[in-house]
């Protein structure tokens, strides 16, 4: 399952672009749309100006009274149609009173803040645009100029507007269209990051799964070529398998030449004791026993430790739950007045444990051949994956079984469960000792054959 809390250079290089293309394409996508509409503004105040010109140059004085020009434009005519036009006196008091208008405005006015008429006598003769509300409150855009006519007294302002709704309702649609191609862009953008984080890392991932395969017994080292930033990290990986194998290799050497050097001594101590016989020599050949099973005991769990570190070998099971089914079944044919024993095993043929077949030979043996000590004729083994990477060995068998309070001291070295019957008690000991050196476990408990269960978990060779 996916865990976000994670760090994931996949994921920070994807948010970061994600968080880039969002501001950038928010930026472009709020300044294209500002621009359209400062553009149709722009084209709209042309317009505008035309309209504010025409009433400039064909107005006259009469008489000393002021005269509008006679103007074609039909939408001028129909009431609230959406173009306006008024021509009005600046009265010495700074308000603006109608002279003329057009028909459009019917019985309305255009109401000029007294803001944008301190902008008209701040520029006389040039044309202001600004924005103001209009008949109906429909928002309009306006243009004005402030100009004098030779034989009239008071200053003129000529106004022509326009309902600029049209621009508006542009506009949004121009943002909203142009919101849509960016979200696409973006989604292709992020898309194309993604696929591109996924190829650039992708020899980040293949390394990955090379050292998987180096720690699950597939391979001895890394052998791909890898880019120039990853070479390196490659090389001194190598670099440290190379140097574990080494020290381990050296320090079950070490471990090898004591036990071997410890042997001799004691091989002397028992030929000498074995010549002498008396009380001395029992003590000595009882104490030289137990210390070359403590020195076979640890060379054996220094060894599997090593292998269970180096070791890639893989060992299928079938074959040796059949070998040992066999030869088990062949050594206890006299068990039980004569009727042998009867092993029942089941194993998937693709099922391998990651060791060597030494070591599993000792794992099951010892269980198996416990199992045939104690059973009163049948013993089950069933051999199974688990989880990732681990596999099951379940022996059981229809024995007399062990009370739950004496299965930690069936572990311990040395423990016997009955005296009648023979063995040193070492063997599930040992069993326990060897499956914990290659990080596995054992457990004791209760078989539906009425006997005793002893489950094992053990690392799995993947295929």
């Amino acid at each position: 399952m996916l865990d976000l809390r994670r760090p994931s250079l996949v994921r920070r290089l994807v948010f970061l672009a994600v968080v880039w293309n969002v501001i950038v394409l928010l930026v472009a996508g709020v300044f294209l749309t500002a621009q359209f509409r400062n553009a149709a503004i722009r084209r709209f105040d042309q317009t505008l100006a035309v309209l504010t010109d025409d009433l400039y140059a064909g107005s006259s004085v009469e008489d000393g009274a002021l005269k509008a020009p006679f103007l074609t434009d039909i939408r001028a005519t129909r009431t609230y149609s959406g173009r306006y036009w008024t021509i009005s006196r600046r009265e010495p008091s700074g308000a603006l009173k109608v002279v003329a208008r057009s028909r459009s405005l019917f019985d309305s006015d255009l109401m000029v803040a007294s803001a944008q008429v301190d902008r008209l006598d701040v520029a006389p003769g040039k044309t202001v645009f600004f924005d103001m509300r209009g008949p109906q409150d429909k928002p309009l855009r306006a243009a004005a100029i402030l100009a004098r006519l030779p034989g009239y007294p008071d200053p003129v302002v000529f106004i022509a507007a326009e309902d600029r709704s049209p621009i508006d309702a542009d506009a949004d649609r121009f943002g909203r269209i142009t919101a849509l191609a960016l979200l696409i862009l973006g989604g292709g953008l992020i898309l194309a990051v993604v696929v591109q984080v996924r190829v650039g890392l992708a020899p980040l991932f293949q390394l990955r799964r090379e050292v998987a395969s180096v720690r699950r017994g597939k391979a001895e080292r890394l052998v791909r070529v890898y880019p120039e930033e990853l070479e390196p990290l490659a090389v001194e990986l190598n670099a440290l398998l190379a140097h574990n194998q080494e020290v381990v290799e050296r320090q079950r050497t070490h471990v090898g030449n004591l036990a071997h050097a410890l042997k001799t001594p004691l091989s002397v101590m028992l030929t000498e004791a074995s010549q002498q016989p008396g009380t001395l020599a029992e003590v000595v050949t009882r104490q030289a026993d137990t210390m070359r099973e403590q020195v076979d005991h640890h060379l054996r769990r220094a060894r599997a430790a090593a292998r269970s570190q180096t070791s890639g070998e893989r060992t299928p099971v079938e074959p040796i739950l059949d070998e040992l089914a066999v030869t088990l079944e062949r050594i206890f044919q006299d068990k039980s007045e004569g009727r042998g024993i009867e092993i029942d095993w089941r194993c998937p043929e693709d099922l391998c444990f990651l060791g060597e077949r030494q070591d599993l030979m000792e794992l099951a043996g010892n269980v198996m051949e416990n199992a045939g000590k104690w059973c009163k004729g049948k013993i089950r083994v069933v051999a199974a994956p688990t989880e990732a990477g681990r596999l099951s060995l379940v022996v059981e068998d229809d024995g007399p079984g062990l009370p739950p309070d004496r299965w930690g001291d069936a572990l311990k070295r040395g423990q016997r469960m009955d005296e009648h019957t023979p063995g040193s008690g070492l063997g599930l000991s040992i069993v326990d000792e060897l499956a914990r050196a290659y990080g596995g476990s054992v457990t004791l408990g209760e078989s539906t054959l009425g006997g005793l269960r002893v489950s094992l978990d053990l690392p799995r060779s993947e295929t």
